[in-house]
């Protein structure tokens, strides 16, 4: 600071008013060839902090475009993926320093009503929310969105194997003709093995006569957790979770507007978009996911 003060008070042709180098020097208790050394790194400085600023920049873009979303992990990732060499703690410190943050999830309730009377089928999953190969292990759930014409819900099909999520269904009530729906979305654009496992609470709808007769004609398995533990489906509620945070309204205007947000959402951002960590692939989307599965699967020509 008080080399940039002596720089902008010295005698110069505009400021001939100011005053001596040497002598502001002596005054402020530093050395000439200090000061000196500062003009001389000075150029190299500003190039740093220009660099900062186009990188805090392109931060900022990514945040954004994330629905301010993306915390450091992921920011870093997409850098990277757009040619940067980057390190992590970089983007951790530009991001302190320019107050920009990711979004912290809130607890959601849950909309669980066991049907007493119906027969419950064993749990296939045991908390193992992993799957080598797409269309074998698939978790289902249900939420609800509030809007100023009443509650909105949302059925959602996940497959484990690549967190795509490859069946939904929405619409003003949460029967059992709810997550009918969604199931079928999710075996024609699934591609599910014969033998398949779809695991869900024991919510009335999942325990239904049209759920459970859809199962047996797709070939499928159904698997069910235990009532009141959300751990026993914990990567279907982990999506709701990220999808409210993310989106970030908290009441929506109508229906049609929620089931627009939520369309974007699932088929824009979150399957083609945003970033997971991958144990094999690194930090890569649903979809790439599944394109890289299929492609390691494939038998060798």
């Amino acid at each position: 600071m008080r080399y940039a003060f002596i720089d902008a008070e010295k005698a110069t042709e505009s400021n001939p008013g100011g005053h001596s180098v040497t002598l502001m020097c002596k005054v402020l208790g530093v050395s000439r060839s200090g000061y000196y050394a500062y003009l001389a790194a000075r150029p190299a400085a500003e190039e740093r902090a220009r660099q900062e600023d186009e990188l805090a920049a392109e931060i900022r873009q990514i945040h954004t475009g994330s629905r301010r979303a993306y915390g450091v992990p992921r920011i870093t990732a997409a850098l990277r993926r757009k040619g940067r060499r980057i390190n992590r703690k970089r983007v951790e410190r530009l991001m302190r320093e320019r107050g920009i943050r990711g979004i912290t999830r809130r607890k959601r309730r849950s909309l669980t009503r066991p049907d007493k009377k119906a027969a419950v089928s064993p749990d296939l999953i045991g908390r193992d929310f992993t799957a080598a190969e797409p269309g074998t292990r698939l978790v289902s759930d249900i939420t609800y969105l509030p809007t100023l014409a009443g509650w909105w819900y949302l059925a959602t099909v996940i497959d484990l194997a690549t967190r795509e999520v490859i069946g939904y269904a929405m619409a003003d009530h949460h029967r059992a003709e709810l997550v009918v729906d969604a199931l079928k979305m999710a075996a024609g654009r699934g591609a599910l093995e014969e033998g398949c496992i779809t695991h869900s609470d024991r919510g009335s709808e999942y325990t239904s006569r049209e759920y459970r007769t859809l199962i047996k004609e797709l070939g499928l398995r159904q698997s069910m957790g235990r009532t009141g533990s959300c751990y026993d489906n914990a990567a279907a509620e982990s999506f709701f979770g990220l999808l409210k945070a993310e989106i970030g309204t908290t009441v929506w205007e109508s229906h049609e507007a929620a089931r627009a947000d939520v369309f974007r959402f699932i088929e824009v951002e979150y399957n083609r978009t945003r970033l997971r960590k991958h144990p094999v692939y690194g930090y890569v989307t649903p979809v790439e996911t599944r394109t890289l599965t299929t492609q390691d699967l494939a038998p060798a020509a």
